[in-house]
């Protein structure tokens, strides 16, 4: 499976637009080219919201081995290919831990994700997620990537993954290697080159030149 094309089939439709909004803020540590946190005053934003965010980049919700399965899990969903790189070059995983904070009703279904991946692993191979070999990971994932084809007893599995999928896609393609790799080309101003040729000829105008 390409997950990459997948996530560009799912689009920004199925995302949720609370976290394109979040991803948008200028506190979330959203990009690869994102800045040190502010140290003055930033245009536009209230000094107490400067502060929350202050706060939010400082506390730490995630434990380093539940960052570990989330930058794994992130390469799942969005690997490094010959046009970009993964989610954790664009830095998701730090985005996935400001929303988290930002957005505490994501706290809960994603520690208990994270563990419940992990207790499937022991179960199946003996060992947690991150100790896995990519096979055995490719395997768990797909048992829940595929929401119409799970089985009944992985729908713990699909909640969290469909939720994985969604913050990590949210984080990547509000980046600019994200943007880039849709090829979105935004706003570019035009370049007056005259009047095209043909147009020239229907109006038996071949003669002008422009400007004259």
């Amino acid at each position: 499976m390409n997950r990459r094309d997948s996530l560009k089939a799912l689009g920004f439709t199925t995302l949720s637009a609370g976290l394109i909004l979040e991803a948008c803020k200028p506190g979330a540590p959203k990009t690869e080219e994102a800045a040190p946190a502010a140290t003055g005053a930033e245009a536009g934003r209230q000094p107490f919201e400067v502060e929350r965010d202050k706060k939010l980049n400082g506390d730490k919700f995630f434990t380093a081995s539940e960052m570990a399965t989330i930058t794994v899990l992130g390469d799942i969903i969005i690997p490094k290919d010959e046009k970009s790189g993964s989610a954790s070059d664009a830095k998701v995983p730090d985005f996935i831990e400001f929303i988290v904070k930002d957005m505490p009703d994501h706290q809960t279904p994603m520690r208990g994700g994270l563990r419940w991946l992990d207790l499937q692993c022991l179960n199946r191979f003996g060992k947690v997620f991150t100790d896995c070999s990519h096979a055995q990971q490719i395997e768990l994932v797909d048992m829940i990537a595929y929401p119409a084809k799970a089985k009944p007893e992985m729908a713990q599995g699909v909640a969290f993954f469909n939720r994985m999928r969604d913050l990590t896609a949210s984080g990547f393609y509000t980046t600019k290697m994200g943007i880039d790799d849709i090829g979105f080309a935004g706003n570019n101003p035009n370049k007056w080159i005259g009047v095209p040729d043909d147009v020239l000829k229907h109006y038996n105008m071949q003669d002008v030149k422009a400007g004259v």
